[in-house]
């Protein structure tokens, strides 16, 4: 079944104001943790984890942010 715009529109606001907060709170302390335990990687590593955990948070949720910023037409 396929969302309707307005009901992909309000999931992004959710998501956005609610669940990327959510995910920038859990990879911090992910990415904290690992350097507590292993120490902290050469500076091109941490960039590299950062840019990935930025990247992947998108992937799930591709089918709800396309075309939302297209009107209805």
């Amino acid at each position: 079944m396929s969302l309707s715009l307005k009901a992909r529109k309000r999931w992004s606001l959710v998501i956005l104001l609610i669940g990327l907060p959510l995910y920038i709170f859990v990879a911090w302390g992910a990415v904290g943790w690992l350097t507590d335990i292993y120490g902290r990687p050469p500076i091109l590593l941490e960039l590299l984890i950062f840019v990935v955990l930025g990247v992947a948070w998108i992937l799930p949720f591709r089918a709800i942010f396309r075309g939302i910023g297209r009107g209805e037409e």
